[in-house]
């Protein structure tokens, strides 16, 4: 990344090219990620229960812990160092710094809501099934945003925001 943080990092395109594939990967991940989704539940709390927390009349049964803690195991992961990877990037976008501030907390905090609520779901209160549905709606929000505006530096050759970001506090205010 270092690469990034130099003066001449809108005219590296090789970078620019190795970013430009980074973010079509990140938007078939986000498109599977939403087919993945409705095709297990939809949008009804109702949905995310059966799924959750089983359905008799459909023959779903209910997630079980060692299937949870797997793919929670997993999602931890991939989730933590793709969203540290995108918000990173955020950082060098030229935007105010507090629409970066709100990228990145949204962006940690509904991966982790989203991950925590199947297992409230399943192991607390039928009730969380709206922080399933609210998490994964402002997940991927959040990560079209954040594809959408590096996605934007890229193509416009804005200059580098990360070492002005740093040293003044200026656009937090924009």
């Amino acid at each position: 990344m270092r690469f990034t943080v130099t003066t001449d990092w809108k005219d590296n395109r090789p970078l620019k090219l190795v970013l430009a594939w980074f973010l079509v990967f990140v938007a078939l991940l986000w498109v599977t990620n939403a087919l993945l989704y409705f095709a297990k539940m939809g949008l009804t709390p109702d949905s995310v229960i059966a799924y959750y927390r089983g359905d008799e009349e459909r023959f779903l049964q209910p997630r079980s812990y060692l299937g949870l803690l797997e793919v929670t195991h997993f999602h931890l992961l991939a989730m933590g160092i793709l969203v540290l990877t995108m918000t990173h990037l955020l950082l060098f976008v030229p935007m105010p710094s507090r629409w970066k501030v709100w990228g990145v907390s949204l962006s940690f905090g509904s991966a982790l809501a989203e991950e925590a609520a199947g297992w409230l779901v399943r192991f607390v209160a039928p009730g969380f099934a709206y922080l399933k549905i609210g998490a994964f709606l402002t997940l991927e929000t959040t990560l079209a945003f954040l594809v959408g505006a590096v996605l934007w530096a890229l193509a416009s050759a804005q200059p580098n925001a990360y070492r002005s970001a740093a040293c003044s506090e200026d656009d937090s205010d924009g």
